[in-house]
């Protein structure tokens, strides 16, 4: 029997909050935040031109290490651009894992292609390289260069990993199985930004990347996303097409193809990059959260989830893993009700109406953790 009086302690104790509710992350403002936004406003450019959208780009790929960057209006636009920008066409099918948010999903259903979905290892709790590689050998063949399912006869032109809580993936594995089967990779780091993986920043290991600065992230843009590339000609692509594809001219409109309007406003890049600033500062407040949790939950012999080897986490959300359903409720319930926000892991993506007919591998893994994960609390502790 749990005892959930001395975590509820604990939590309030670690975010000196003894009474008030605590919530599961918000975001952090100590750096030029104002200073920027101000600037923004006093220069009237506060929509999609201005100097702080090209600045907030050139600071996330020199924080990534990647060549380029493109940002947009949030993470779900991001990948529905990657998929699109990177050849992926209606009625084409894209490999992803069911333990996701639905943006994930969503995004390639904007694309009109259809999610296939491959079962997650449950020490990342994102895509296993074990099952993607079995269901490619298994249920694929290769013909004129191109991966086909041997079921529906489709295309699999993409996989789409995504970084679950900011840690990695077998990201590497993966991108090794994908170039062997000639599928594009493109990386779900949403929730990654600031995590590293054998030295190598997420987003930096498929074709593109794409990150969100929604306000519930480790920095925030108030709504946003970002794509990153090592591809310049894709870069350029991925720019025209989030402005609606208009060619540019001093006055005449002009498009040369179905374009979105993606575009991130310059008063949401100015306080991203006040934010990117500040990110190490953040990054290091999170890691030391969550030595305080590992130290804690271990105490009570409660699984809470790590970074593996040779990865450095930004640790968005913190996760404990119970013993099964019923604890994973009665700990949900107990918490949220003494004004400690708690939420479960995502429900499959098999079990929702509009994706429960797609083809799937086994899901044993993704099962086992959508029953047991729950988030606490995450936001940076001064």
């Amino acid at each position: 029997m749990l005892n959930y009086d001395m975590i509820i302690d604990n939590i309030r104790d670690l975010f000196n909050e003894p009474k008030e509710f605590i919530p599961l992350h918000v975001p952090h403002f100590s750096g030029n935040e104002k200073k920027y936004v101000n600037e923004c406003i006093d220069s009237t450019f506060v929509s999609s031109v201005g100097k702080f959208v090209d600045q907030f780009e050139l600071a996330i790929a020199k924080y990534t290490g990647a060549k380029r960057c493109v940002v947009c209006v949030n993470g779900t636009n991001a990948i529905h651009l990657a998929l699109i920008a990177s050849g992926v066409d209606a009625g084409d099918e894209v490999l992803t894992q069911p333990l996701t948010f639905i943006a994930t999903v969503n995004a390639i259903s904007y694309a009109q292609a259809t999610p296939v979905f491959v079962d997650v290892d449950k020490d990342t709790m994102g895509m296993s390289p074990t099952s993607l590689r079995k269901f490619l050998e298994e249920e694929t063949i290769i013909k004129e260069g191109n991966c086909y399912s041997k079921t529906t006869g489709s295309k699999i032109s993409a996989c789409l990993p995504m970084h679950t809580f900011g840690h990695a993936v077998r990201i590497d594995e993966i991108k090794t199985i994908c170039e062997e089967f000639h599928i594009i990779l493109i990386e779900d780091a949403a929730e990654a930004i600031g995590s590293v993986y054998k030295g190598k920043h997420l987003g930096t290991y498929g074709l593109l990347g794409t990150f969100s600065f929604n306000g519930n992230k480790t920095i925030t843009t108030g709504g946003g996303g970002a794509i990153i590339t090592d591809d310049e000609e894709l870069a350029d692509k991925l720019k025209h097409l989030s402005t609606q594809a208009k060619v540019p001219h001093k006055w005449k409109y002009e498009h040369d193809q179905i374009g979105y309007n993606y575009r991130m406003p310059n008063i949401n890049a100015a306080l991203g990059l006040a934010q990117i600033e500040n990110l190490d500062y953040i990054l290091k407040q999170k890691r030391k959260l969550a030595k305080s949790y590992k130290q804690f939950f271990t105490s009570l012999e409660i699984d809470f989830f790590v970074e593996r080897e040779n990865e450095l986490s930004n640790y968005w959300l913190n996760a404990v893993i119970l013993e099964n359903k019923e604890q994973q409720q009665i700990f949900l319930t107990k918490l949220n009700d003494a004004g400690v926000m708690c939420r479960p892991i995502w429900e499959l993506m098999t079990e929702m109406v509009m994706f429960k007919d797609c083809q799937k591998t086994n899901l044993d893994n993704a099962r086992w953790l959508s029953d047991r994960v729950v988030n606490i609390p995450s936001s940076v502790v001064i």
